[in-house]
């Protein structure tokens, strides 16, 4: 075939089409980061750092990594307004093996395992609603693992997801406008009301504790018992519980990142995307802090550690709304974790069909279909999701990804400062703010929550670490395959 053959062949193939604006990327962080977890995981950095004043320490400390990093993010946006975001930026500023590496990590855990814990966590909260379709009720025996409805349930919802967003972008865009919109409205007045109808405040009691750190008493398993005593801790054992509570903090306000991988969608990208990142990691930044405010007013301290089942927001509901709290709350969270899916389904595929592009993922995935979207890249991703569904191992796998997540935020901070000496002439619209204090601190913190995780939790990095290293063979596979 002639080269003007070539062209025009590739001139007549679907493009991505730039229909998203400032607030379709506003709502896609906002809605990608607020699944389940802020209901739940405060129960946890409750039991392990046991005051208010350290509860609301780990979520500013958290948010405050967050918003550190979409601000250095919006510099390399910026740079490359391309499809694929992180992966992209990691490939430019070190070589293409470590863009590889986080592809496969993304690809194999991180955003497919996620995909699954939202999905199924839609499922135990629907429960409340139907219980034949929660976690708990047995369907069958499948041999490797036992088959429940919950899972079931989750399966469905990201096939159903996966089928919208293969028609189109706009269709995304409007499920995840809808379902962020109400989950926002819900969540700002679920913590005015904690404060304005709640019939009995903690707060006073609570805030006695300050920044006291206490851990409860744990069992010889090392699991924290329930009704145990309090003691206090310092020095290192305080650092070490910080960060095994950050695992659940940074677990909540992960995927912030999202709207980086749709670069090629959105309209005016070099601008629009480090705003978007702003906007969104803002927004949730309040409402996290806000909702556990509005815990220590409506909860005594060992409710709020120990809730049933860790459904912290099912227990404050239930102080606000005695008759109606836990169905009020199983709504919302079945709203929340339907538009976290479809943000994070939306987004996911675009990082796998720019690693097709650059030859290191299935040929097939890297094309776009009538509708100009990654329709291959959406369904193998939505097969690995079904699978961990299937699992029942997500949950595990999300902690121990915990490490790995901050660790590529950390390199890929890192290389604002690489870039800026390998490229300082390249075209900059946003500049990393704060540049170098903040990317400097953020690089500090992160490192450190690594650190201590290694010391404190090494059950949380090494797993990690072993799935990225596999990724390692599997990059000079695809090299070999692409010289053949």
């Amino acid at each position: 075939m002639s080269e003007k053959n070539i062209l025009s062949a590739e001139s007549q193939q679907p493009a991505f089409k730039p229909t998203l604006g400032l607030f379709d990327g506003t709502m896609i962080v906002a809605g990608s980061m607020i699944g389940s977890g802020i209901f739940i995981v405060s129960a946890d950095i409750t039991r392990h750092v046991g005051s208010a004043g350290w509860l609301v320490a780990v979520w500013v400390i958290t948010g405050f990594m967050t918003l550190t990093a979409a601000l250095s993010y919006g510099e390399l946006s910026g740079m490359f307004p391309k499809a694929g975001g992180q992966y992209v930026y990691l490939k430019e500023a070190y070589n293409p093996l470590i863009g590889f590496l986080y592809g496969w990590s993304f690809f194999s855990v991180i955003q497919t395992a996620t995909i699954a814990a939202v999905g199924v966590a839609f499922s135990k909260f629907l429960a409340y609603l139907v219980p034949e379709l929660g976690n708990n009720y047995f369907l069958f025996d499948a041999g490797i693992t036992k088959i429940y409805s919950g899972q079931i349930v989750a399966i469905v919802i990201i096939c159903l997801l996966t089928y919208i967003n293969s028609k189109g972008v706009k269709e995304g865009k409007t499920i995840q406008i809808i379902f962020t919109s109400a989950k926002l409205l819900a969540l700002f007045g679920l913590i005015a009301f904690g404060f304005l109808l709640a019939r009995e405040s903690f707060w006073g009691d609570n805030w006695k504790t300050g920044f006291t750190a206490m851990q409860m008493e744990k069992d010889t398993a090392g699991n924290f018992v329930s009704g145990g005593s309090w003691h206090e801790i310092g020095g290192a054992a305080l650092m070490g519980a910080i960060a095994a509570a950050m695992v659940g903090s940074i677990f909540s306000s992960d995927a912030w990142n999202n709207v980086t991988f749709i670069a090629g969608e959105m309209k005016n990208p070099r601008k629009n995307i480090g705003m978007s990142l702003f906007l969104g990691t803002l927004i949730v930044t309040i409402i996290y802090v806000s909702a556990n405010l509005m815990y220590l007013n409506v909860l005594p301290l060992n409710e709020l550690a120990f809730p049933a089942d860790d459904r912290v927001a099912v227990a404050a509901a239930n102080k606000i709304f005695p008759s109606f709290g836990t169905i009020m709350i199983a709504i919302l969270i079945m709203v929340s974790t339907f538009g976290c899916n479809n943000g994070l389904i939306l987004a996911g595929a675009r990082v796998y069909y720019t690693m097709a592009k650059d030859g290191l993922f299935f040929k097939k995935v890297g094309e776009l279909n009538k509708n100009a979207v990654p329709q291959v890249a959406l369904w193998v991703q939505c097969v690995i999701a079904c699978i961990w569904s299937l699992s029942g191992k997500y949950g595990q796998l999300l902690d121990m990804i915990s490490f790995v997540v901050v660790l590529f935020y950390v390199l890929t901070i890192a290389g604002i400062f690489i870039l800026r000496k390998k490229r300082p002439d390249m075209e900059r619209p946003y500049k990393a703010f704060g540049y170098p204090v903040l990317p400097i601190l953020y690089i500090l913190m992160g490192a450190a929550f690594c650190g201590l995780l290694i010391k404190y939790k090494p059950e949380f990095t090494w797993p990690g670490l072993i799935i990225v290293l596999i990724g390692v063979p599997l990059y000079y596979m695809a090299i070999s395959r692409q010289k053949k």
